[in-house]
């Protein structure tokens, strides 16, 4: 697992502090660290988890079916607590739908992985010219002023790698850790004892200080800074917010043993301790063949478990209200279901799920045709979710980042709000 930001050369520090990494890159991105108020990070902070479906899931087969049409699949419709109907391998979620909305009528074009994960992550489409923010540094670039008592880092990625911090620098990197909350190579670390972990630390300092003085750029002023940080960040009492095996048998029963279950619980411990951003993956929806095999007996159980227990917990302990969800893929499969009883990849009609703080619960957002092949509505961006997501966490749309070049970026690329979700 990487948490240098994508592009970064991890050669002098992964050589100079053996196994140091995982605790070093993360720890640039706190400022400030002052004595923890959880309590109060809870009442003020506003955060959002994103559920990530790496693969591109088939959004018609979850959120948007298609009954008695051949472009349907076998699956059936049933009832929620929301104005809408969704499968029925997803029960749990359905009696949660009052607190979250589906918008039906995505409509993008990237439809190939690498670029439709970049594209839904940072509302940019990729250019070699230029790496764009994710969300998750977006977010965290902007809450930071809020958030001074944090000591862990604002923007943490579980299970997966996320998108990085583009030209935010690696500051706003993300912090990445299994969903068991392990951190790589921690174990080691703390095994070495003061005088070991001093001496390291000395030597890595002078090294650091080379760089600095021979005016290498801002890399190397990030990489001095850090130094300071690490051992702060490895004595920080809000580091038990990732000890996600301490939660009670019955709240891990709950969300469901398993990777994703264990990375919602990790995500909501999060957001509790104040965290702005996380992250939680849910790969294998790249499903070419045998699509409602795989979908009924394995991913959809597994995320209705998960995402159900995840929205009522949140709700239960007052952090729903300021806690923002968003569900989505880079892209969605076919409406055609080809010979290998499988979708292909589809970007032209989809949906995403999104709800919690400063979003209303409740809808379905837009309108696809009978057959799933066209959006009949307005049609939504990878930039109008953006927009709509970073609204409701009350975050400025004005915001515009300057970029290495000195282009101004309008946050969220300039997207347009989806009206019907916010107040």
């Amino acid at each position: 697992m990487s948490l240098l930001p994508e592009g970064m050369t991890r050669r002098h520090f992964m050589s100079h502090l053996a196994g140091a990494s995982a605790m070093v890159a993360p720890s640039l991105m706190m400022g400030n660290a002052i004595q923890a108020n959880a309590q109060e990070l809870k009442k003020q902070g506003k955060s959002c988890i994103m559920l990530w479906m790496g693969g591109g899931p088939s959004t018609m087969d979850l959120w948007d079916l298609k009954p008695g049409m051949n472009t349907g699949g076998p699956f059936r419709p049933i009832s929620t607590k929301g104005d809408m109907q969704i499968s029925e391998h997803l029960p749990k979620i359905a009696q949660v739908m009052d607190e979250l909305s589906i918008v039906r009528s995505m409509s993008t074009r990237e439809a190939d992985h690498g670029r439709g994960r970049y594209y839904m992550h940072t509302g940019y489409v990729p250019n070699p010219n230029i790496e764009h923010p994710s969300y998750g540094s977006v977010i965290a670039h902007e809450m930071a002023t809020e958030r001074n008592e944090l000591e862990i880092p604002p923007f943490v990625s579980v299970g997966g790698g996320s998108v990085g911090p583009g030209f935010l620098g690696m500051s706003w990197a993300p912090f990445t850790v299994s969903s068991n909350g392990q951190v790589r190579n921690l174990g080691g670390l703390k095994s070495w004892g003061n005088d070991t972990l001093t001496s390291r630390l000395g030597m890595l300092q002078m090294i650091e200080s080379g760089f600095v003085s021979q005016d290498r750029g801002p890399a190397a002023v990030d990489h001095a800074k850090i130094l300071d940080k690490t051992v702060k960040l490895m004595k920080s009492e809000q580091m038990k917010a990732f000890r996600v095996n301490e939660e009670p048998e019955q709240m891990k029963e709950m969300y469901g043993n398993d990777g994703f279950g264990r990375g919602c619980l990790l995500a909501r411990r999060l957001v509790e301790a104040g965290v702005p951003f996380v992250e939680v993956d849910l790969g294998g929806w790249d499903n070419h063949q045998n699509i409602f095999n795989t979908l009924s007996d394995n991913k959809l159980p597994v995320l209705d478990r998960a995402m159900s227990a995840l929205v009522t917990d949140l709700k239960q302990r007052g952090l729903l209200e300021s806690t923002t969800i968003v569900w989505m893929g880079e892209f969605s499969r076919t409406p055609r279901i080809n010979g290998n009883t499988g979708r292909d990849h589809w970007a032209r009609s989809w949906s995403t799920v999104v709800g919690g703080g400063g979003i209303k619960g409740g809808l379905a957002i837009g309108k696809t045709s009978s057959d799933g092949t066209a959006v009949e509505t307005e049609p939504y961006s990878s930039e109008d979710l953006m927009a709509t997501v970073i609204r409701g966490m009350g975050i400025s749309l004005d915001t515009t980042f300057t970029s290495k070049s000195g282009r101004p970026m309008k946050i969220a690329n300039g997207g347009k709000i989806i009206k019907d979700l916010v107040a």
